[in-house]
């Protein structure tokens, strides 16, 4: 995590016997590799270009940067809006063998803090065979691990609060327990959410010949990667209000997948009408909402909703 706040209840009488170890889970890339230039010094300093490649290959004069191993991020690296958020939590046992100390009764709980809701939701943890999270038993050197997956519906900084709660039990030279206490400590990992793609969009109604016949408007979408990350939009859609339906012009279900580098543009177009004429046309209504369906280079999805776009009325 990019940021890191540490809020413990630790008590007189030493350090806390579990720490907490937090990791984001993505998808790993393709490694990536620069050869060394060639030179000819002749003095015996000549180093092989090959030496810097993560992969080597029989062709000493290939450059191309990408290689089929695959590296995990080196960073926590950017949360967008619409992704699907997801980290492990390890709660590590420190006991060292021959510690007088032992640690039963481990458990690891999660809240967010997102800015609509700056108290926090708590968050369902799994543990790694699927079960719900509860109370575990860690041995010493061992690590309790519990997995969580949350959807970013709001743009801003957030706060993942984890709590951890053990009871930590002291024993006597003659192998007895002598006390046992309740302990816990909070870390705080705050991140930002961002856009990946940016709406902007314009309805326009059309004017018809025809009498007696419902309104119709033309809906114009201009999709960008505001982001630093390519995306690939699968899917562009609306869904419609009761009473009003829709066909692209451009950009529809059927249309090839388009890849969005950093700052490109994509522009889409629906036709949209109303299925029986309205009583009264001055009235500014809701006509639809629009989706855009994506993955990210490594084929993580994300997936971004509109407000309601409506007409301007007369």
């Amino acid at each position: 995590m990019a940021h890191q706040r540490t809020q413990s209840t630790t008590v007189p009488g030493g350090s806390h016997a579990v720490s907490l170890k937090v990791l984001r889970l993505s998808r790993p890339t393709l490694a990536t590799q620069t050869p060394l230039p060639h030179t000819n010094f002749g003095s015996g300093l000549d180093i092989p270009p090959k030496a810097s490649l993560a992969y080597p290959s029989a062709d000493q004069h290939s450059s191309f940067p990408l290689t089929p191993l695959l590296t995990l991020p080196a960073a926590f690296g950017a949360a967008y809006l619409g992704e699907t958020f997801a980290c492990t939590l390890c709660a590590n046992n420190e006991v060292q063998e021959g510690d007088k100390r032992s640690v039963s009764g481990v458990r690891v709980t999660a809240e967010l803090q997102t800015p609509g809701d700056q108290a926090g939701t708590p968050l369902e943890l799994k543990s790694a065979d699927g079960t719900e999270d509860g109370v575990g038993e860690v041995a010493p050197g061992a690590t309790l691990q519990r997995t969580l997956k949350h959807e970013l519906k709001e743009e801003g900084p957030h706060v993942l609060a984890v709590t951890v709660t053990y009871t930590e039990t002291l024993h006597s030279s003659e192998g007895g327990a002598s006390s046992g206490r309740a302990r816990s400590f909070r870390k705080l990992y705050q991140f930002v959410s961002q856009q990946l793609i940016a709406v902007r969009s314009k309805v326009t109604e059309r004017k018809r010949r025809e009498k007696d016949v419902g309104r119709q408007w033309v809906l114009e979408a201009q999709l960008e990667n505001v982001g630093e990350a390519s995306a690939v939009l699968e899917k562009v859609w609306l869904k419609e209000r009761d009473g009003i339906t829709s066909r692209p012009v451009n950009g529809g279900e059927g249309k090839e997948a388009i890849v969005l580098k950093p700052q490109d543009v994509e522009q889409v177009m629906f036709i949209l009408e109303e299925n029986d004429k309205p009583e009264d046309s001055t009235i500014r209504m809701p006509l639809a909402r629009l989706h855009v369906d994506w993955r990210s280079a490594m084929g993580e999805r994300g997936s971004l909703t509109t407000g309601w776009l409506a007409s301007r009325g007369k």
